[in-house]
């Protein structure tokens, strides 16, 4: 079974830059992708990039944003340059899997992203 870790972020000014990254342990059966969201206080989680064998991302986050994985180390990044105030969330690691009783969602314990002067 497995288990995913978020780190690296903090607090930092806006046109910063911060690396997240996310260490899988653990086997997922019926592994289908790996995702990045994020939440806010009082909204809603929203999507912000998604890796397969392509990525996705989230019209607010293009340009900006670059996730990547290195599958030796087991590890995905979301690398987050020119950030915003409008970036301050809680991220959170998502690794999503189908099984015969449908999908099933991994998720890490989030790692709060600060974007302030």
């Amino acid at each position: 079974q497995a288990q995913l870790v978020e780190s690296g972020g903090g607090l930092v000014q806006p046109g910063g830059s911060l690396r997240l990254s996310c260490v899988v342990s653990g086997s997922i059966f019926g592994f289908i992708s790996m995702g990045w969201y994020r939440q806010a206080p009082g909204k809603e989680r929203e999507l912000v990039a998604t890796i397969t064998s392509s990525t996705n991302y989230a019209n607010s986050v293009k340009g900006r944003f670059t996730v990547s994985r290195d599958n030796a180390k087991n590890t995905v990044y979301l690398q987050m340059n020119s950030l915003k105030p409008e970036d301050t969330a809680v991220y959170y690691c998502n690794a999503r899997s189908f099984v015969s009783s449908g999908w099933r969602d991994y998720w890490g314990q989030g790692t709060q992203v600060t974007v302030s002067s």
